[in-house]
């Protein structure tokens, strides 16, 4: 059975870029291959042309169109239909969910933990005590992704938090509890071989292929507020990465 990505809630997008992703892939400009003139474009959203201008420049940065004096505004399709970027920071439910797939988590362990590892991967001169997270994304009932997350303990300023909290995306995490917005990552991506503990969460023999990807992530100050190690079984999500001259 053919399985199509789901396609958002148009009252749920939280942003200018978001609505003009949404108009170019299921609305009033999916059928056009330019966006109308900026002065045009305004007056229909209901913004000014400098926000209008924001969100194009932002959008022509991550390759979704294309701007040129005495040209206009041209929808990049090749681009806008790619469902997963390596490039783009999405939630593990969305790349499922995009990839055509039916998304659910599994929390496998969250607690304390010493981690020198992690310490140094956060630049930190010694070893803090951490919160330690992993979870198990499915397609249905089938393991596609492996994720272990470590949040230095000094930057959680609510202890109320509950293992339902740690269910949700740990992004919502370190929004709530600890004042943090992941602002960019800087990742490591190569290849792994499956074993140990991941084989068995991701219920696949030892020395099975995986794509692997060590992360972390800085807040707006460029502070490291998070390290990620990630691992993606073959095969399910398609992992793209769109890239510009300069």
């Amino acid at each position: 059975m053919d399985r199509n990505p789901e396609k958002p809630n148009k009252a749920e997008l939280s942003n200018i870029q978001e609505l003009l992703l949404h108009e170019m892939r299921y609305g009033a400009f999916s059928g056009v291959d330019r966006l109308p003139r900026e002065s045009q474009l305004a007056v229909d959203l209901g913004i000014s042309r400098t926000q209008l201008r924001d969100s194009l420049a932002e959008l022509e940065r991550e390759g979704f169109i294309s701007r040129r004096q005495g040209v206009g505004t041209i929808i990049n399709r090749h681009v806008l239909n790619v469902p997963v970027r390596m490039d783009l920071e999405i939630e593990f439910m969305d790349m499922v969910r995009r990839s055509g797939g039916e998304p659910s988590e599994r929390l496998v362990k969250a607690g304390s933990v010493l981690s020198a590892h992690a310490a140094e991967k956060l630049g930190l001169e010694r070893t803090g005590e951490m919160l330690f997270v992993s979870r198990v994304v499915l397609d249905g009932s089938k393991p596609v992704i492996y994720c272990e997350d470590f949040i230095p303990k000094r930057l959680i300023r609510r202890g109320d938090f509950t293992a339902a909290e740690l269910e949700k995306p740990i992004f919502a995490f370190l929004a709530d509890y600890c004042g943090k917005d992941a602002y960019l990552d800087v990742t490591e991506i190569r290849p792994y071989l499956a074993a140990g503990a991941v084989s068995r969460h991701l219920g696949v023999p030892d020395g099975t292929p995986l794509l692997f990807m060590d992360e972390v992530d800085y807040d707006f100050e460029g502070e490291p507020v998070m390290y990620s190690r990630q691992y993606y079984i073959d095969g399910v999500i398609a992992h793209k990465v769109v890239r510009r001259k300069i």
